[in-house]
């Protein structure tokens, strides 16, 4: 089994555009629309930390799942019900913006799901689940990048770049193309001493970057604060919680709905690692479900016009386990959940093949068995809203996947 290493050459517009919190972002020419009137983009998010998958969406219609899940089972009665998708499936109550999606077909889960990793560690599964490689490694690209490097010379979506947030670069969208990237909490303010020295130095040496530069910093400015009476700003919260996913997908909207703006991002929030008094419908897991769900309404919001043709997805690198604990939380699975959402997703579905809860039917005899793979989800979207083709997408996109086949008809 092979492993793919791509190590870029970075030129100087490269380190500076790729490479810490503060990054330059070329300002471009405003794009040719396709002939049929499609602006694809896709915005991936990481949830670091394994996500719940059967307290995220429940299978409230399986009969084992209450006493395996227990105190944080959903329920579709009590004092917090969860919200119906269907006659088998509910969503956790602190997403009523993603029940709304499903219900106007513009959500979709795919249940029952996980990368090919299999050893529950968070490093490891992280590294397979944004390298898109078939085991860890140490690998310097991701393949959301990959798959910017995959598209025609001349491309509208390749040319806009991609963007990052976080406090540093995802692993998923590492390498070779173009990405603008910002930290919610590493910004810098007007007036910031640094930034001032760059720009002097490209003004003086290249003048065409420090333009770029200029632009790139107003375009974070703009992303990441709210000035109050036009001096203050609010304080920022971090990926870890409600309010920072909520802001840095606001931010992000606001870059991907510009004509000239980024076509592809990727965004990591943090702290889904539950071992200990996850709660359910109610609890630490919700409010962070909460700050996902929000952040799916910012990008509705934001992306305006173009959230017809916006396709979401978020991954996490693998599920926890079905029974819980006796801290009453979960410790690391294997399969979970992954969300869909978007105006370009054929939504209203949780595609499942159910593999079922009784003790034979448990994989490892403590997990949710995991019968859809990650990267055929992560495949059909890529297919479908940017032509890639299956051949590039088994070889480059993620190698040795050739008999991981796309999932179809994941985008309208």
């Amino acid at each position: 089994m092979s492993l793919l290493c791509e190590t870029p050459n970075p030129t100087r517009r490269a380190v500076l555009m790729t490479g810490g919190a503060l990054f330059a972002w070329a300002y471009l020419p405003r794009f040719a629309r396709a002939a049929d009137n499609r602006d694809p983009r896709l915005i991936v998010i990481v949830l670091r930390g394994a996500l719940d998958g059967l307290s995220t969406v429940g299978p409230v219609g399986d009969p084992d799942y209450a006493g395996l899940h227990g105190d944080i089972a959903l329920s579709l009665s009590g004092a917090n019900p969860a919200l119906p998708l269907d006659g088998f499936f509910a969503v956790n109550p602190a997403m009523p913006v993603f029940a709304r999606l499903f219900k106007a077909g513009q959500a979709a889960v795919v249940h029952a799901a996980a990368t090919g990793y299999r050893d529950r560690s968070h490093f490891d599964g992280q590294d397979v689940l944004e390298s898109g490689l078939p085991g860890p490694g140490n690998s310097a690209t991701g393949w959301l990048n990959r798959a910017l490097t995959s598209l025609p010379t001349g491309d509208h979506v390749a040319k806009a770049g991609g963007l990052a947030v976080g406090p540093s670069t995802p692993l998923v969208i590492r390498g070779a193309a173009p990405v603008l990237g910002w930290a919610p909490q590493a910004l810098p303010t007007p007036g910031d001493a640094l930034a001032e020295r760059v720009l002097d130095l490209y003004n003086h040496r290249d003048p065409a970057l420090a333009a770029a530069l200029q632009k790139g910093l107003d375009a974070d400015r703009m992303a990441m604060s709210d000035e109050l009476d036009g001096k203050t700003m609010k304080p920022r919260g971090g990926l870890d919680n409600a309010a920072g996913m909520r802001q840095s997908a606001q931010g992000a909207a606001k870059l991907m709905a510009a004509d000239d703006g980024p076509r592809i991002a990727a965004l990591a929030f943090d702290g889904w690692d539950t071992h200990v008094n996850e709660g359910g419908a109610t609890g630490r897991l919700a409010n962070l479900l909460g700050g996902l769900d929000g952040a799916f309404e910012e990008f509705e919001q934001g992306l305006g016009e173009r959230w017809k043709d916006t396709a979401i997805v978020a991954i996490t690198e693998f599920g926890r386990t079905a029974r819980i604990n006796g801290s009453v939380g979960t410790d690391h699975g294997t399969g979970t959940v992954v969300l869909l959402a978007g105006g370009a997703i054929k939504g209203g579905r949780v595609i499942a093949d159910w593999p079922g809860l009784k003790p034979t039917q448990l994989y490892e005899s403590r997990d949710l068995a995991p019968t859809s793979d990650v990267r055929a989800v992560l495949k059909g979207l890529l297919a479908d809203q940017f032509g890639l083709s299956p051949s590039v997408l088994g070889d480059k996109v993620f190698p040795d996947s050739a008999a991981v086949k796309p999932m179809r008809d994941l985008v309208v």
